[in-house]
């Protein structure tokens, strides 16, 4: 790996941008299958895009785990300093963000009592962080093990991990159309069909504790400790299947819910959950997310050289990045409805079959750009923009 002067990974760099990119462009994605309350696709051709455009980006969360593994797993330091170091640099800012969305989205007093419960559901995005602080908690007790783990053991954890992203589709075939529960927040959850060793009374299954993001965490230190510099024509023999079949499986399997639901007739539309369940193929433990996550991760690691524009444009906003994810929301929302109003909606806005693409890619880049420019100036603020932006 190239590296600049000052040590960093040009490569993660470039993915933790994009990936950022990534976030909000899947954020403007939900308005042409979420409408109002509940799920809602205008046309067939609102439909394919949207098996497009939001499975694209869908990789975004695992590489974000995967960047922070790369950099930061097995521990460097002493478990303080570790839990001091991200406190300072994830938990402040986020709990600056999560006190603005509670006094600008919806009823203040009632989002400050949710609070002690969970995240503020107007600011969906923010269940990111509470998964990361998770995820940093299991670092101190893994680290010592990945020190001293071989290529063939990690092989084989990274082999039980895949299998476990094939489960959500395994759950489909064997248990037909699953129920959907709604819990005290409103939010939907497909009613999972048991499997090996689950029931009624005991969530813990035999792959409960390898599944999840954890398996991004250790293929974060495959790559580090086990993947060599590849020759382009080997990184795009592996990269461009992968991609492919992770690609297929999430849009297909989209659609195919869609189509299962609707019979090809649109509108079709329906309660927030019946969305919920057309998610189910690009979960980000599905194998699906599991295949696009590798493929991109080969593809980031060609990127070896820095210049102009890299220390320039791409550094700052890379090192603002995180407080871009926690703002995001409160630009993007806006500009997106802005974009709806003016170029009108599906087939009958003014661009035609183009309008909702058109729509939801320039509102991702506008998002992009204003959110880029607010958390790099609002960062550069002496002894107080890295407790707002991280």
């Amino acid at each position: 790996m190239t590296n600049i002067g000052s040590g960093r990974e040009i490569w993660i760099d470039w993915m933790r941008v994009t990936a950022c990119f990534f976030v909000m462009l899947t954020h403007c994605c939900e308005p042409f299958y979420l409408g109002g309350e509940g799920s809602l696709i205008l046309t067939r051709s609102d439909a394919i895009w949207v098996s497009v455009l939001n499975v694209l980006p869908r990789a975004a969360v695992a590489l974000f785990i995967i960047a922070s593994s790369y950099l930061q797993f097995p521990l460097h330091y002493q478990t303080g300093e570790f839990f001091r170091r991200r406190a300072a640099r994830v938990l402040v800012p986020f709990l600056f963000w999560t006190v603005v969305y509670a006094l600008v989205c919806g009823e203040p007093v009632q989002n400050f009592r949710d609070l002690l419960l969970n995240f503020n559901y107007a600011a969906g995005h923010l269940w990111f962080v509470y998964m990361l602080v998770g995820i940093y908690l299991l670092m101190p007790l893994l680290s010592p093990w990945a020190e001293k783990v071989g290529r063939k053991e990690l092989q084989v954890y990274l082999g039980i991990w895949f299998f476990t992203t094939l489960i959500p589709l395994v759950r489909g075939w064997v248990g037909g159309p699953a129920p959907v529960i709604y819990g005290p927040s409103g939010i939907p959850n497909p009613a999972k069909f048991p499997l090996w060793g689950e029931a009624s009374w005991n969530t813990y299954g035999l792959f409960y504790y390898f599944s999840g993001f954890i398996g991004y965490l250790l293929l974060g230190l495959y790559f580090r400790r086990f993947v060599g510099e590849l020759s382009w024509k080997k990184t795009l023999a592996l990269a461009v299947p992968m991609f492919a079949a992770g690609f297929a499986v999430c849009s297909a399997g989209f659609l195919a819910g869609v189509w299962k639901d609707c019979g090809g007739v649109f509108p079709v539309e329906g309660p927030v959950g019946l969305a919920a369940i057309w998610e189910v193929p690009w979960l980000n433990d599905g194998a699906g997310i599991a295949l696009m996550t590798t493929a991109w991760v080969l593809l980031f690691r060609k990127i070896g050289s820095g210049g102009r524009f890299y220390e320039r444009i791409l550094l700052p906003v890379s090192k603002a990045s995180y407080g871009m994810y926690l703002c995001h929301m409160l630009l993007l929302a806006s500009v997106s409805a802005w974009l709806r109003t003016a170029l009108g909606t599906g087939t009958d806005g003014i661009l035609g079959i183009w309008t909702t693409p058109v729509e939801i890619l320039g509102a991702a880049a506008l998002s992009f750009a204003g959110v880029a420019v607010f958390s790099v100036l609002v960062q550069r603020i002496p002894k107080v923009g890295r407790w707002i932006i991280g």
